[in-house]
């Protein structure tokens, strides 16, 4: 059955975001693939991050999680919509009306979910709670989703080196925050691991609390052009729905492109651009969320720290455009990359 019912709470307060911390959490589950259950049926819910669903991006990412559980284990899912200018007393509100309403797990999409995890999860102690991007906030019945980020970006930045004719790329980051840094630090590395005398131009639309270098896409645009303007052929954004600017500023430029959190060539709302967007750096964002609601549906819900890395397919290099598909250099370098790495050859920074 699908039945998605779309929640929107009015903004209660305009406190500022909270950020969130770097420290692991403990271990527990691992993510995984998983079959079919023929359990009774469950009712599930995510709330989204800032763009909300139709980011083409990270949002969407999750929102593929929930109705592939739908689809496949008889899961009626809910979702939530952030709203403009929110605080952390919107979020507590949207998690809470969520938890009443009978939906176990409750998925909060982003690492700002943190502080109201925190509280509401303490309200409702029988039902699971899973946060994407964040192992600040800990629990029983909390399942960080996390992913190792920096490493989908080296192998980006080794495409960009590989791909780049002026030998000068650009990463465009959404807020200057600890986990966006994990993306720029990743990239760099690729970048000057592939090719040392490359240039590697940095830009971060916004700073903290504001938080509409995630959500603008007219930011991202103008980061992009800027960068073109200083030589720049590929560019790659970790920017939610503003990185979808800079795909359109690469594309209309006749330069390169490099998406993330979702295959952005494979994207809807996209097409237009797909042929510029050389590959994107994914996360498994999808299948964390089907793995969290179907551990729950099981009775055996995932808890503590729950990894996805390159080893595991749950961070990974698209090869969906056929332009890419044809460099055959470019492919055999990230191919090595991505094998030293799992060999534990290279070890990529998570910090700039």
């Amino acid at each position: 059955m699908r039945r998605i019912t779309r929640i929107t709470t009015v903004g209660i307060a305009s406190a500022a975001l909270a950020l969130s911390a770097t420290a692991c959490g403990k271990s527990s589950s691992e993510g995984g693939s998983a079959s079919t259950s023929d359990s009774k049926a469950t009712k599930a819910a995510i709330a989204y991050d800032i763009g909300g669903r139709g980011d083409q991006s990270f949002n969407d990412a999750a929102y593929a999680g929930l109705k592939k559980a739908e689809d496949e284990l008889d899961v009626d899912g809910s979702e939530a919509e952030p709203s403009s200018g929110e605080g952390d007393a919107d979020k507590v509100q949207r998690l809470t009306s969520l938890a009443r309403a009978g939906n176990n797990p409750v998925i909060g999409v982003g690492f700002a979910y943190a502080p109201a995890i925190k509280k509401v999860a303490a309200q409702f102690p029988d039902t699971t709670f899973g946060i994407i991007d964040d192992t600040s906030v800990t629990g029983k019945n909390i399942a960080n989703m996390v992913f190792n980020e920096e490493q989908g970006s080296y192998l980006a930045g080794v495409a960009a080196a590989k791909a780049s004719k002026t030998g000068t790329v650009g990463f465009i980051g959404g807020v200057e925050v600890p986990l966006i840094k994990k993306f720029e630090a990743g990239f760099a590395q690729g970048v000057k691991d592939t090719n040392p005398k490359a240039k590697v131009l940095t830009q971060y639309l916004t700073q903290p609390p504001n938080f509409d270098g995630f959500a603008k896409p007219d930011l991202g645009k103008a980061a992009a052009e800027g960068q073109l303007d200083k030589g720049a052929d590929v560019i790659y954004a970790a920017a939610g729905l503003a990185g979808s600017g800079s795909i359109e500023a690469a594309s209309k430029a006749g330069k390169w492109a490099i998406g993330v959190d979702s295959d952005q060539y494979n994207q809807a709302g996209l097409a237009e651009y797909k042929d510029s967007i050389l590959t994107s750096v994914t996360k498994d964002v999808s299948d964390s969320v089907y793995n969290l609601i179907k551990s729950v549906k099981d009775g055996k819900p995932q808890t503590g720290e729950v990894r996805y890395g390159l080893a595991t397919d749950g961070v990974a290099l698209a090869d969906s455009n056929p332009k890419y598909k044809s460099m055959t250099d470019l492919i055999a370098a990230v191919d090595q990359a991505k094998k030293d790495i799992i060999d534990g050859k290279i070890t990529v920074k998570t910090a700039p």
